[in-house]
């Protein structure tokens, strides 16, 4: 059983009595008697920070405290996840996490400051935002194995964008080449708002993208999506296979969940999940969440959080040693 479970399974075992909470503000009959601090470790209006936002906005107000949002950008990711990480486990901080600081820093760099399994009490599911592999309509494939089958007959005619090799677009390319057995050709991008542009003018014939970011263009037909990263079908797009029909078990997403610092009190962990289910159940949210490609079906439990993180860290190790993927 990975540290990570069992910090789940201890955040999960309320029958600790509050007498043996040493702090006296950690009791949740007492929490929270001050303003809640979340740690997102992106800037200011990305998907994150817009999320983390609407969600806390809704948990303020069932908690009758302020959740004050504090943006830590940088390092990919590194940063807010080393601070949230450092922060005292009082209940007072937690961390919105994202994939890349949870699951694929470990394997992209050499060392990090904070330990993925280790510094930090699960929480709850935010949600998962797959991702589309898109073709400019000139490329003949209608589907996964014709892509592949394509870039098997000549790799050279077969470009795709990415946001480089080491990040998330760039992994999922040498993932599913790997798996088909090609060397798919990637053109990285500083911005895949770039990368798309030139994925419509026929410069690169295929993309990895994300859901919000096809959509419009799957729309008008200036697009063709192949497959999506997830496990199962997007709401919305069901006639677009998962490339789990042609790799059984492939299920390479973004995704979102909350974390708090290691040690957090119990029954501080359940009082959040519980929060954070009823807000991540609302209607207007769970529009809102679907509308930037973020789906779910509520916080879970931080047992089942543990479990999936750890089950993605997992698959991403093997995944990263497959492509050869070398930390930096």
């Amino acid at each position: 059983m990975s540290v990570f479970v069992r910090a789940a399974l201890t955040a999960v075992s309320l029958g600790v009595s509050i007498a043996c909470i040493s702090a006296p503000a950690a009791a949740a009959d007492e929490w929270p008697s001050r303003p809640i601090r979340f740690i997102v470790s992106q800037g200011a209006g990305g998907t994150p920070d817009l999320l983390c936002r609407l969600i806390t906005e809704r948990i303020s107000r069932k908690l009758g405290q302020q959740i004050v949002i504090e943006n830590k950008p940088g390092g990919g990711n590194v940063l807010g996840a080393n601070a949230a990480a450092q922060a005292a486990p009082d209940g007072y901080t937690f961390f919105f996490a994202t994939a890349a600081a949870l699951a694929t820093n470990p394997y992209t760099f050499k060392s990090l400051p904070y330990d993925p399994q280790k510094s930090f009490t699960p929480v709850g599911m935010v949600g998962k935002n797959p991702f589309f592999l898109v073709v400019n309509p000139a490329v003949p494939a209608k589907t996964l194995p014709e892509f592949l089958a394509l870039a098997k007959a000549d790799s050279t005619k077969i470009s795709v964008a990415t946001d480089g090799q080491r990040n998330f677009s760039g992994m999922l390319t040498a993932w599913i080449g790997k798996l088909g057995g090609v060397d798919l050709v990637q053109v990285p991008y500083a911005g895949m708002p770039q990368g798309v542009q030139d994925t419509l003018g026929g410069r690169v014939q295929a993309a990895i993208i994300a859901v919000p970011s096809a959509a419009p263009h799957l729309q008008a037909g200036a697009l063709r999506a192949l497959a999506v990263s997830s496990l199962k079908r997007v709401p919305g797009y069901d006639t677009i296979a998962p490339v789990s029909d042609t790799f059984p078990g492939f299920d390479f997403i973004g995704w979102f969940v909350v974390v708090a610092p290691a040690g957090t009190p119990a029954d501080i962990v359940a009082r959040m999940n519980k929060e954070l289910d009823v807000a991540l159940k609302d209607p207007e949210i769970v529009k809102r969440m679907n509308d930037v490609g973020v789906y779910g079906d509520g916080a879970e439990t931080p047992r089942a959080t543990a479990a999936y993180v750890q089950s993605q860290i997992d698959a991403w190790g093997k995944a990263v040693k497959q492509i050869g993927l070398q930390a930096e």
